[in-house]
């Protein structure tokens, strides 16, 4: 197979396979300024009239998902889209080389602490079933996963922040591929005016890679193609670290801090996030490791309304997932609505619906 192989096409009718890969054909050249329009549609129409589906150049692929990312109505962090670097590993469809590249994305794009955008859009067949690339053991959030894993043969080793290992679905067969030490990149969490919040042991992994999205482009379905940006604080801070049902560190926090926990008035919850934060924005930037916070990225979110307002397009957006969790009414997008119809290209969440074997790596 070539690195332009044919992705799995969606259940749907050839006519609207058509009509979708007409539209972002056109739209892909007349944002690059490609020439040669009509030419590239007779030559897509003929290939579905002949085999049923359609093969994406690597440059329509990469522009694809920038525009995807560009699309994400729940995403604060659409300003770099077109920064996203998209690897075309369509070739790529056995779980041990599928493993081996994530490995390498991994790596490339935490690079060194100055995180880049990055996906790899892996070959048919193969799916990723974790939700991100790391993802902890002792999270709550990851319950119903674990107990998956545990179907293919993973036994937890108990640990605090146990890193789970990948699943990864390819050639009919799921395995299963821990990830190294080195291969995980963490920050321990402590607080430069407060020693004993860092006697909590709180950590988090530096980079969010989603990888349970289908990325689906002009009528084609890629269902393996992990990306990252870089985290805001808060997502860890007020979400993954704090929310009751997560690691709720709250108490403990506000504990370290010597609040008064026994009146809500004294709005200890509010203070003990407020330093959570404070202490996860410091303890990112002294390991070199990047990190927006919740003002900085809603501004950058306005400067991208500017400039997609200068190309003609509407931005939509959920506005409940662009406000951030702490301070919401401090940030510009605070007093704005959008409009959240979904549009092409786009990520998809696809529940994983069963295997067809087990194994181990």
């Amino acid at each position: 197979m070539t690195a332009e192989t044919v992705a799995t096409l969606p259940a749907e009718p050839p006519a609207e396979l058509l009509a979708e890969a007409e539209a972002f054909l056109t739209l892909f050249h007349t944002e690059t300024g490609t020439p040669g329009l009509a030419g590239r549609l007779a030559q897509m129409r003929h290939e579905v009239a002949q085999t049923g589906s359609y093969t994406l150049t690597p440059a329509e692929l990469s522009h694809g998902a920038k525009v995807a990312w560009r699309n994400s109505t729940r995403c604060v962090g659409r300003l770099y889209w077109q920064a996203l670097e998209v690897r075309d590993l369509r070739h790529v469809s056995a779980a041990p080389d599928v493993f081996g590249h994530l490995l390498a994305h991994l790596r490339d794009a935490f690079n060194g602490g100055h995180i880049k955008p990055l996906m790899s859009v892996f070959g048919p067949g193969v799916r990723i079933l974790n939700p991100q690339l790391i993802r902890y053991a002792d999270d709550p959030l990851n319950a119903d996963f674990c107990g998956l894993l545990r179907e293919f043969g993973w036994q937890p080793r108990g640990e605090r922040f146990e890193v789970l290992p990948l699943a990864i679905e390819a050639e009919g067969e799921v395995q299963l591929f821990d990830l190294p030490k080195n291969a995980v990149q963490e920050v321990d969490i402590w607080h430069p005016d407060y020693p004993a919040l860092a006697d909590l042991g709180l950590k988090w992994h530096a980079l969010p890679v989603i990888s349970d999205m289908s990325l689906e482009v002009g009528g084609l379905r890629f269902a393996a193609a992990p990306f990252n940006g870089w985290y805001m604080q808060t997502e860890i801070a007020a979400r993954d670290l704090a929310d009751a049902d997560r690691y709720d560190a709250l108490p403990a926090v506000a504990r370290a801090l010597d609040l008064d926990t026994r009146r809500e008035r004294s709005l200890w919850r509010d203070r003990a996030l407020l330093e959570l934060n404070v202490a996860v924005l410091h303890s990112f930037e002294a390991a070199g490791v990047k990190l927006v916070d919740h003002h900085t990225a809603t501004r950058h979110f306005a400067r991208f309304e500017e400039r997609e307002a200068q190309a003609g397009r509407e931005v939509r957006g959920k506005w409940s997932w662009l406000i951030p969790p702490l301070s919401p009414a401090t940030t510009p997008v605070w007093g704005r609505r959008y409009r959240a119809r979904e549009e092409k290209p786009n990520f998809v969440r696809c529940p994983y619906a069963g295997a067809h074997g087990t194994g181990r790596s």
